[in-house]
């Protein structure tokens, strides 16, 4: 599964907010999305799994206790992919506030169509 799949679901996302201050363990996760989402310590255990596959989080033993903790190069490719589209949409959306800013410059000043000509009569 990609990392943005696995980031899909909002108890996943909340893992990883989590994780972002630091190792946690299992039972800490378990205690904190059981409380915010009603759900059991299975289905986190289920939610842990996902994004260890997914390369999210690594998991490491430490006696009876497993530490969770966020990998950064998955989030750094989920990063450059936003960034991407955002460069995609920012130049369109640049584009659109022109066009926006001339229809309304246009209004104000009284031209009509694309004859360039004013409502004005003479």
């Amino acid at each position: 599964m990609h990392a943005l799949d696995a980031l899909g679901d909002p108890v996943r996302r909340r893992i990883v907010e989590l994780l972002a201050d630091g190792g946690r363990s299992a039972g800490d996760l378990a205690a904190a999305v059981g409380a915010e989402f009603g759900i059991s310590q299975p289905a986190t255990s289920r939610h842990l799994r996902v994004l260890r596959e997914s390369g999210l989080v690594d998991s490491e033993p430490r006696g009876a206790v497993r530490l969770y903790s966020v990998r950064p190069e998955p989030l750094d490719d989920i990063e450059e992919w936003v960034r991407g589209v955002r460069r995609f949409w920012a130049s369109r959306l640049d584009a659109l506030d022109t066009e926006v800013s001339r229809g309304v410059r246009e209004r104000r000043l009284g031209v009509s169509g694309a004859t360039g000509e004013t409502g004005r009569q003479r």
